[in-house]
């Protein structure tokens, strides 16, 4: 079936009233034939639209010699000659309606288009509805035609009046070509198709679609009707839906996997749709496209972000929902809320609703602790996903820390079946996201400081406590400050590393510390750094520091990643024991004394010892290659295996401490056979504070440094798999 329309074929004028027909015709039939054998019904619809619904369903009626009572609220000569009219909306109604019911002889359908003046907005009763309800209830002969519209709920017992409902939201892909006019096809190019046109107008009822055509400016056969299709996406936003003007690829630096995946898996299907020129064909591919997705990682790292680049690229309209906003203390505010945030959402598609801490209110049910609101939550937010129509664009991303505590039922396929990860930016991604703050601010970062602020921030964030990376968030906040120095500064030239960090450091707290304490620092920061730079296997070091803006140490070596992430070796957790024991040892060697900050040192080389020999089968003698912990208990925690002998407790720590003092030896051997590098490190980080990879690469060892990789994975006799 062809897609594109002949002019001819279109309409030449068309009022309101033929519109709804248009649009509305087979429905119109299904509620007036349920309205013919006396069964009462519910319309749910906009409120503009009601008055045409009714006019063509009393038209219908007509025909069977079935009357309606229009009960609107507004007096009629008769009330006025019958005594005093009451006073308002409400109370007119009821008295229209109080005579219809105890006056009406006849069969009749009395139409009540007001229902929702009738509750509040939570679904509860007003004091005028207790006083409707009995009369609903009173008249037999009575058929009962009610109005409602989607932003206000109806209390059960008003709703179980009516046994048939029929919910009319947007207008059908199939009968727009007969809702616009050959003139208004014109806007739109020689080559009309509604398809095309429906995907921005599928949420706007027949009424208010007429409305807009009709006063949609521009010229007419344009060579590209972008104008005219931007005019109707700007008409069709409500509440506090946007569009966004955020560019995949132009706003949004690194990240390279996820983009691929969302162009893939999303983007490419939709373009693939929207230039099919077959019905079977889009049909097929609506089927591909997820609607539930799922944005899960750490704080910062542009989830919300993804989703406005996605709405950019396909043209939808956005809302952002806060999850803990959602809730109230009201009985049933909470599933309204949503249910309105949904309604919105569906008259302006196409349009993304994004959860943000979709965690809040979306956990598994039966862990919650509070009023179990969270509960009626995401039942209702289960309901209204379920009830998308496939033609229709509306996407909902989810953004959560916590994907683990996610309700399993939102999770399956058909509702948020599209899982992305989007972890802290790897190395490459912080250099593309810097480079993008460097070109909108303007802060012409020299190729040493955009490297030094790659480099600096592949740690934890500085002044932070809790182990935070640094994310696309701290990234622009960097380069904030780094703004903010150029203009105190006064800086016109060139950003080189040094205003890099102090961007990064200037205000942290630091402790102010002796010369003799520094001296016992850079001793046992030089003695982790030189043990390092003689372990084969130990990672290569990019910073020592005894001026560090962490919280947690007041000197540290960081080292850049190691060669293998993914499979560690026995030699690496050796030569990891060694670099541990380095400080000890160098404060031995140089200072004849210990301080106390070598204990954390001390027990990280007796756990990897204790973990080789209990869990990883280094035991040896007697006891075996055994694994002696159990790492699979029920409850997910690990210990030593009950029940073990005391013989076999007494060897296992003396296993222990032999893999200690062998890699202590070690370690000793290295600083004894170097302790002029020692001292010379030493001597530099108490001048400088801070050494770099360059620095180190120029003391002769800092050439191994540089190109350190593990060259004996299996250095006992043991050969490397194929």
């Amino acid at each position: 079936m062809s897609l594109v329309i002949p002019e001819n074929q279109l309409p030449a004028s068309l009022n309101p009233q033929e519109a709804v027909e248009a649009a509305y015709a087979a429905e119109m039939a299904e509620v007036a034939g349920h309205l013919i054998r006396g069964l009462p019904s519910l319309i749910e619809c906009d409120k503009e639209l009601a008055p045409y619904l009714f006019v063509n369903l009393r038209a219908r009626l007509r025909d069977h010699n079935l009357r309606c009572i229009y009960l609107d609220g507004r007096p009629r000569e008769a009330d006025a000659q019958g005594g005093p009219v009451p006073v308002g909306l409400i109370g007119t109604m009821i008295s229209q309606l109080r005579e219809a019911v105890r006056g009406a002889v006849e069969r009749r359908v009395v139409v009540l288009p007001h229902l929702d003046l009738l509750t509040t907005s939570q679904g509860g009763l007003t004091g005028e509805a207790r006083e409707v309800i009995p009369l609903l209830y009173e008249n037999p002969e009575l058929v009962w035609l009610g109005f409602k519209d989607p932003s206000f709920p109806l209390p059960k017992v008003i709703e179980n009046l009516f046994p048939h409902r029929l919910s009319i939201l947007g207008t059908s892909r199939n009968r727009l070509r007969h809702l616009i006019t050959q003139k208004e096809a014109r806007k739109f190019g020689r080559q009309f198709n509604p398809w095309q046109l429906y995907k921005y107008v599928s949420g706007v009822n027949a009424v208010r679609l007429r409305r807009l055509l009709s006063t949609m400016e521009g010229e007419d056969y344009p060579a590209d009707p972008k104008q005219a299709y931007r005019q109707l996406r700007q008409a069709t936003l409500t509440g506090t839906l946007e569009i966004p003007d955020i560019d995949l690829e132009r706003d949004i630096g690194g990240y390279t996997k996820v983009k691929k995946r969302l162009r893939e898996e999303i983007l490419d299907v939709l373009q693939t749709r929207d230039r099919a020129t077959e019905a079977e064909e889009i049909t097929r591919l609506e089927e591909l496209i997820p609607r539930g997705m799922i944005f899960w990682g750490p704080p910062g790292t542009g989830k919300t972000y993804f989703a406005k680049a996605i709405a950019t690229a396909i043209g939808a309209a956005v809302t952002i929902v806060s999850g803990p906003e959602l809730k109230s203390k009201w009985v049933g505010e909470s599933e309204e809320n949503l249910r309105q945030i949904f309604h919105k959402a569906r008259q302006s598609a196409p349009s993304i609703i994004v959860f943000d801490e979709l965690d809040s209110f979306a956990t598994a049910r039966g862990t919650y602790t509070g009023s179990g609101v969270e509960h009626s939550m995401v039942n209702q937010l289960l309901t209204e996903m379920d009830g998308f129509h496939k033609d229709e664009l509306v996407f909902v991303v989810g953004t959560t820390n916590f994907v683990e505590a996610l309700d399993p039922a939102l999770l399956r396929p058909g509702r948020f079946e599209f899982h992305l990860h989007i972890p802290y930016p790897e190395p490459d991604d912080r250099r593309a996201i810097l480079k993008i703050y460097d070109k909108k601010m303007k802060l012409q970062m020299t190729d040493d400081a955009l490297e030094y602020a790659v480099k600096r921030t592949n740690d934890y964030v500085v002044g932070q406590a809790g182990g935070t990376r640094y994310s696309g968030d701290h990234l622009n906040a960097l380069a904030r400050s780094i703004a903010r120095l150029r203009l105190r500064d006064k800086t016109t030239g060139p950003t080189p590393p040094e205003l890099v960090e102090r961007a990064l450091t200037e205000w942290v707290d630091r402790p102010t510390m002796t010369k003799k304490e520094e001296w016992v620092l850079a001793t046992h920061e030089a003695g982790h750094a030189v043990a390092a730079l003689f372990c084969d296997h130990s990672p290569a070091i990019e910073r020592i520091t005894i001026a560090s803006e962490m919280k947690w140490a007041f000197g540290y070596v960081k080292y850049a990643d190691p060669a293998h992430k993914y499979i560690l070796t026995v030699n690496y957790y050796l030569d990891m024991m060694v670099v541990a024991l380095g400080a000890r040892e160098a404060e031995r060697l140089l200072l004849d004394d210990i301080s106390l900050g070598a204990t954390a040192d001390l027990e990280s080389a007796t756990a990897i010892a204790r973990e080789l020999v209990e869990v990883h089968g280094m035991a040896g003698g007697k006891n075996g290659v055994v694994q002696f912990t159990d790492t699979n208990r029920r409850d997910g925690s690990t210990g030593r295996r009950p029940h073990l002998a005391q013989e076999t407790l007494k060897s296992l720590d003396e296993r222990v401490a032999e893999l200690v003092e062998a890699q202590r030896v070690r370690a000793e051997t290295i600083l004894r056979d170097n302790k002029a590098l020692v001292e010379t490190l030493r001597d530099m980080l108490l001048e400088k504070k801070t050494i770099d990879s360059k620095t180190i690469a120029q003391l002769g060892p800092g050439a191994k440094n540089e190109a350190k990789k593990p060259l004996k994975m299996f250095p006992e006799g043991g050969t490397a798999p194929a």
